[in-house]
């Protein structure tokens, strides 16, 4: 699998906010929001959301498209679903590596015995 690593860098950077995170919860339970919207939902004033959201786009994570005077933001999932991937192929190295140095750990003479 190919992986755009600075893709995966924007998406990790864009979910290490925690208000960034609350927004794309938000998009999902809502299904779509505007800046103003989303602003009534959160602690946060509608000029941070419409900060917090740019950054959110250009990780591809929601896509904007104007509605009249507002732009109205829906949650992309692929981006998402592409780190998803990669984080899944990471743990399956991982899991690889463990599973070899626990054989090797096993198959080494008891080092107490030894003592």
């Amino acid at each position: 699998m190919t992986v755009d690593r600075a893709a995966v860098d924007d998406v990790l950077v864009a979910l290490a906010d925690p208000m960034r995170r609350r927004i794309l919860a938000v998009l999902a339970a809502q299904g779509a929001g505007t800046a103003t919207t989303l602003a009534a939902e959160l602690p946060v004033s509608r000029q941070a959301v419409v900060k917090h959201l740019a950054i959110l786009d250009r990780a591809g994570l929601v896509a904007g498209h104007r509605s009249g005077r507002e732009v109205r933001y829906l949650l992309s999932p692929q981006r998402l679903d592409a780190t998803a991937r990669w984080m899944a192929g990471l743990a399956a190295e991982w899991d690889v590596r463990l599973r070899a140095i626990k054989r090797l750990a096993e198959s080494a003479p008891d080092a107490e015995a030894d003592g």
